[in-house]
């Protein structure tokens, strides 16, 4: 089952026109991966950047702004997993409003680093196993 997370558009997230100012969404996006990884993958983000050493940047983009969303809109965020490589992770995002319309639709790819050196590492076996559960579950719907 995809992982959703709900956020409510605020003044911070908007243009003077009062609808989301695009890069917002990339932080929004990114509030729902770190609250997947806290609530669904057991690897909150300060423990992932902190005691483990290691950092998840995302490395490319491709997305499309279906619809603006404006200020108090609540949207709720669809994540999913499409596929895991040896560090990396490539991840479908849907951020819908409350009726289901379809507001931005974002690929991404995010790739395991040492946080230190910045290398490419492998997912350390545990995240992977939960990180394939994730895309296992999507793979029988």
């Amino acid at each position: 089952m995809a992982f959703t997370h709900h956020l409510k558009v605020l003044f911070q997230h908007c243009d003077p026109a009062g609808i989301v100012f695009y890069p917002r969404y990339f932080e929004m996006a990114n509030e729902a991966v770190e609250a997947w990884f806290a609530d669904r993958l057991a690897t909150p983000f300060e423990r992932l950047h902190g005691t483990m050493g290691l950092a998840i940047p995302t490395v490319a983009l491709q997305v499309e702004f279906v619809a603006p969303s404006r200020h108090g809109d609540r949207l709720t965020f669809r994540l999913q997993p499409d596929r895991i490589g040896r560090s990396s992770l490539a991840l479908g995002t849907l951020a819908m409003a409350e009726d289901g319309e379809e507001r931005m639709k974002m690929r991404s790819t995010l790739v395991l680093t040492e946080r230190a050196g910045g290398g490419a590492r492998p997912w350390p076996d545990e995240l992977r196993a939960r990180l394939n559960t994730e895309l296992k579950e999507e793979e029988t719907r």
